[in-house]
């Protein structure tokens, strides 16, 4: 892991993008870090993690394949819990579109974060805001497109063209910090402290008010 300055609290979040638990971890670490403004300095960096390596890169849909993971009748329970859940961190929860592969999400991800945590930081929110609230595909390279256009990265489209680019990069992540991970999001706190899922905000500050 890259050093930060001196007194700068880093979180290194592990997580998939098609993870709806990474999506509120990310509000909710939101909230925490918010409630510091002013007395911490936060620096929060995103690292890949694949709920399914294997997963179809022309996608299936998202409804089907919820369906044969958990069972229908899961799934019908799942829904409203998980829309309900979205909607009190303001989001909108759609379980429209497809699904599949995220290595290219994460090729994105790991491009934006090499020119600046900021612009990684808003390139997953339009990931995150696209595959959840507006149903589109992950890997579609319009939508990647996009999300690369609203965060201003540069050379998404000569990334995106090149399936190699970043790739090795990006599984060797997954090899080392994400080893031993089990389920995200995962949250490492200055190196030492760990925290597994979509924690509430409160945990967040508590572990903050500690360094």
């Amino acid at each position: 892991m890259a050093a930060v300055a001196k007194g700068v609290v880093r979180v290194d979040v592990v997580s998939d993008t098609v993870c709806p638990w990474c999506f509120i971890g990310k509000r909710r670490l939101e909230t925490a870090i918010r409630k510091f403004q002013g007395q911490k300095s936060f620096e929060v960096r995103w690292h890949p993690f694949f709920l399914n390596p294997d997963a179809s890169k022309e996608g299936v849909n998202k409804i089907e394949m919820y369906n044969q993971k958990f069972g229908e009748q899961r799934v019908k329970q799942m829904i409203p819990m998980m829309t309900e859940t979205f909607a009190k961190e303001g989001l909108k929860y759609s379980m429209e579109g497809q699904t599949g592969n995220t290595l290219n999400s994460h090729r994105l991800i790991a491009l934006a974060g090499q020119q600046g945590l900021d612009k990684q930081d808003k390139v997953v929110e339009a990931l995150f805001g696209a595959y959840f609230t507006e149903g589109q595909f992950i890997n579609d390279k319009q939508v990647l497109l996009k999300a690369a256009q609203q965060a201003s990265v540069s050379g998404a489209e000569e990334l995106l063209n090149d399936e190699d680019e970043l790739k090795s990069e990006v599984l060797h992540e997954v090899k080392t910090l994400a080893k031993g991970v089990t389920g995200v999001p995962f949250f490492i706190i200055d190196g030492k402290h760990s925290l597994s899922g979509a924690q509430e905000s409160e945990t967040f500050v508590k572990m903050f008010e500690k360094l």
